[in-house]
């Protein structure tokens, strides 16, 4: 039964583009921190990162982060991997490694069987056993949309964590992963979407960000996140408006997935495209035509790294290793007024 169930057709926004809008995010939580001050939290919402950080003493700190989102494929097994891929990322993210995950499932039994629920969790299972950790635990509630993700737990030496917003006049911006998944998830909803995309895509979102821990040993290395729902050019806006900076970023140097041209085309853009420009495109310098590739959500995206000069090499080793691609996409300059990014 559950082969010829189309999961993305329960899904009013795949994966990470159902995220909510920045600017709708930042009203949601205007006014909403604690005046009660918590020595030991290193990292909170405050800077918009990508995990929370506590110091536990013994120069250790625990990571604490959570995703979940709507179906961006069709078939539940895959569809459990990436939500599972995309959660564990933000630990990569910030330089540490992951220790277990719990899971966050809202199931709509009245449309879909359990079975299918049941292949879900499978698929994020695997992925845990990929990143050594446990799916230890979870929570479950009856929904109208099927919801699948993680809380996830990690862990970090205390003086390598890796903030987004910690950058550096002169770093340079590398990327480890093509973008446009929003695209090919939106062309697939539509049906549209060819074979080979829809494989290139399953493959990037399934796809552990494994060097972020070992390169937030790299003192060169000073701000790192990870690509997600507001697109490239949001979280790079955040790295270089967080860090008082202006991100210069080359087009041609950005790393396509090779279909996205024909999907703008065909106008698949999903609808978090729009949200995220609305939300922050009057801090952008950037023509109109680069927006629904800059902007496109993208779902457990790669790596954006900050890195002085010097440093370089040594990233380059690092992300071979787990033999993963690095594209150096632009880089950080003195801001003085005008657009945080600048996309040339």
């Amino acid at each position: 039964m559950s082969e010829k169930i189309r999961l993305t057709q329960f899904s009013p926004g795949a994966g990470c583009g159902c995220k909510i809008a920045p600017k709708d995010l930042e009203e949601i939580l205007k006014g909403s921190c604690s005046s009660k001050v918590f020595e030991n939290l290193l990292v909170g919402n405050d800077s918009k990162d990508d995990a929370a950080v506590y110091d536990i003493g013994g120069g250790k700190a625990i990571l604490s982060t959570t995703d979940f989102f709507t179906p961006i494929v069709d078939d539940p097994f895959d569809f459990g991997r990436i939500a599972a891929t995309n959660a564990i990322s933000d630990i990569y993210a910030m330089g540490g490694k992951p220790l277990m995950a719990i899971a966050i499932l809202g199931w709509p039994l009245d449309k879909l069987p359990a079975e299918v629920a049941n292949q879900v969790i499978s698929g994020a299972r695997s992925v845990c056993d990929n990143a050594d950790i446990p799916l230890a635990g979870g929570h479950s509630i009856s929904s109208a949309d099927p919801i699948f993700g993680l809380a996830v737990t990690g862990i970090v030496d205390s003086e390598l964590v890796k903030q987004n917003n910690q950058a550096e006049e002169g770093c340079l911006l590398f990327l480890t992963k093509p973008i446009g998944i929003g695209l090919v998830a939106s062309a697939e909803k539509f049906g549209v979407v060819t074979d080979k995309d829809k494989k290139v895509a399953l493959e990037l979102m399934t796809t552990l960000n494994l060097p972020g821990a070992e390169l937030a040993k790299v003192k060169g290395v000073k701000s790192l996140t990870d690509i997600t729902g507001f697109g490239l050019a949001g979280h790079a806006l955040e790295m270089a408006e967080g860090s008082h900076l202006r991100a210069v970023i080359n087009y041609n140097s950005i790393p396509k997935i090779e279909g996205v041209e024909y999907y703008i085309e065909k106008e698949c853009m999903p609808g978090g495209t729009f949200r995220n420009f609305n939300s922050y495109g009057h801090k952008i310098d950037m023509p109109e035509n680069f927006k629904p590739l800059l902007c496109d959500p993208q779902t457990s995206g790669g790596l954006l790294i900050a890195v002085k000069k010097e440093n370089i090499e040594e990233v380059r080793e690092i992300v071979a290793k787990y033999n993963q691609p690095l594209f150096e996409i632009g880089y950080l300059e003195k801001y003085t007024a005008g657009a945080y990014l600048q996309v040339v």
